[in-house]
Parts: C-alpha cells; structure tokens; sequence
C-alpha cells in the first residue's frame, strides 16, 4: 500500500493506493506542520484516524508532502515519527512546494509555483530542480497574501478603528472578539496560524465590500511584490496557484496576476488530486 499525503497547517489529505494505482481509501487529519506541533500530537493525529491506523502496517511507501518541512531537521522529525508508526513503510518527506509543482506543473515545463492557503510561498520549477528566493521565517513575519495574513489584517483593523463600521458589526458577531479570548488563541493554543486563518472566511464572503476588496487586492499585490517578481522569468512563465485562498479569491487573484503583466497558469484548491496522477505514473 502506498500513502500519499498533502499537509498544510489547517488539515492533511490521505489518498492511498494499492499495488496497481487503484484507491483504497481517502481520508483526512488536522495538519501535521512539524514546526508549531509536538511529537505527541503529531502521534494522536495519526493514532486517532480510524483508517490510517487501521492500516498502518501495510504501508509500505509513504509519499509526506508537508508544511513546515523546509528544513532537514523537521524532515528528519517527522520521518522518525512515521519510521514508528508505520513500521513496514520507507517515508519520503517533502515540503508542500512540492506538492503544488507535481499537481500543477508537468515534469520538464518551466513555471512559477504559489501556495496560497492558510500560509504562502512561492518558487520557481525548472522543469527538474526547485528554486526559492525567500526563506520563510513562519506566519508571524511571512506569509503574504495567505490565510493567516487577512486574518492577522482583519483583527489589527478592528481593534485600531479601521474597520468600516458596518462591517464592523457584522464582523463581531459572526466572531467571538473578546480580546482574552484572541490572547488565549494566539499565545496559548497550539496552531495560531490556523487561528487566525479562520477570519479569513469573513473576508472571501465580504469581498464585494470596498474595504475587504482593497484588503484583498493589496494583500495580493504584495504577495507579487515580494514572492513572485524575485524571480528574473516572473513574466516570461506561467505562474500556477494552490490553495483555498487562491481558489476562493480566484477572480481578485486574475485581477492581480494580469494588472502585473504575469501570466496565469493553473488554480488548484486541492493539490492531493495532481498528487495521485502523479505517483500513479510512478507506480
């Protein structure tokens, strides 16, 4: 059995496969980021899932594409993790760029490759090798454009009086807003990047309101600014897109991309479902 697995902060996508591509099951877990979770957590996700445990020693290839696995030191966390809880199976961890250059860009094509979902990043495919100009240091001083950034945008202009008013109140009741109770989140709680990312839902269902639009629009255009145009061939390539912000926020993304004089490649919510052709190809 092969699993193959897509993890961002908020959730991670299981599909596994068996011996001649066919799937076996699909399922899903919170998000398994090495960086904001401890071993034990990560464990009790796993534990918890009813089919992955169910057939953990069947495993004999496990394919982790992950937030938070840019580094060998959080490769080599996880790896250990799964080399004792899936104790027949090779693990393979990658980071989720990855996973977004096997679901949208074909091996050998050239393309620029954006997550935007609870958190961002960007790099450039050459058809073989992966390239990134930028260093993430985490949802706190990265992260454009993302989830957690309009989430983080939303709570800073409502405490500071920059809200619309109208939206104001309808922000607050669709949100428990007591300042305790975003302290508690933030400092406290495990996964603050998911956190805020659920503000981010506000901001897709208002996008139509002058606020929220220029919200979005400038959170974008600074994900261009600072991502995309590192790259010398920013605009002689396509530039593909995954993530839920990405898909939700699809026609202001366009808006963006064309106003940059960039081309527009492909929009994927879900890169577990490139994921799969891909590995099937392998099989």
């Amino acid at each position: 059995m092969v699993l193959i697995v897509d993890s961002g902060a908020t959730k991670s996508d299981w599909i596994a496969l068996g011996e001649d591509g066919e799937q076996l099951f699909t399922t899903q877990t919170l998000g398994l980021s090495p960086e904001v979770l401890t071993r034990e957590v990560i464990e009790d996700r796993l534990a918890n899932n009813f089919e992955i445990s169910k057939n953990k020693n069947d495993v004999s290839q496990l394919y982790f594409y992950g937030a938070g696995c840019g580094t060998e030191r959080m490769k080599s966390f996880l790896r250990e993790i799964f080399k004792d809880f899936f104790p027949n199976a090779k693990a393979e961890v990658r980071e989720d760029t990855y996973a977004a250059i096997y679901s949208t860009t074909k091996i050998g094509h050239r393309g620029i490759v954006c997550i935007l979902g609870t958190g961002s990043n960007c790099s450039y495919y050459d058809g073989n090798q992966l390239f990134q100009k930028v260093t993430s240091l985490g949802y706190i001083l990265m992260d454009d454009g993302s989830g957690n950034f309009f989430g983080r945008k939303l709570l800073r202009d409502y405490y500071f009086h920059k809200m619309p008013q109208d939206l104001g109140i309808k922000f607050a009741k669709e949100y428990n807003l007591d300042a305790d109770n975003i302290k508690d989140h933030l400092y406290k709680q495990p996964n603050p990047n998911t956190y805020l990312a659920t503000f981010a839902r506000f901001i897709v269902e208002n996008k139509e309101h002058p606020y929220c639009n220029g919200v979005i629009m400038k959170g974008f255009q600074q994900f261009v600014n600072n991502y995309i145009m590192q790259f010398e061939l920013a605009t002689k390539v396509p530039i593909n897109f995954v993530g839920s912000i990405a898909h939700y926020l699809r026609d202001e993304l366009e808006t963006v991309i064309r106003n940059n004089d960039l081309i527009l490649g492909v929009i994927r919510q879900r890169p577990i479902d490139g994921l799969v052709e891909f590995h099937k190809s392998t099989i």
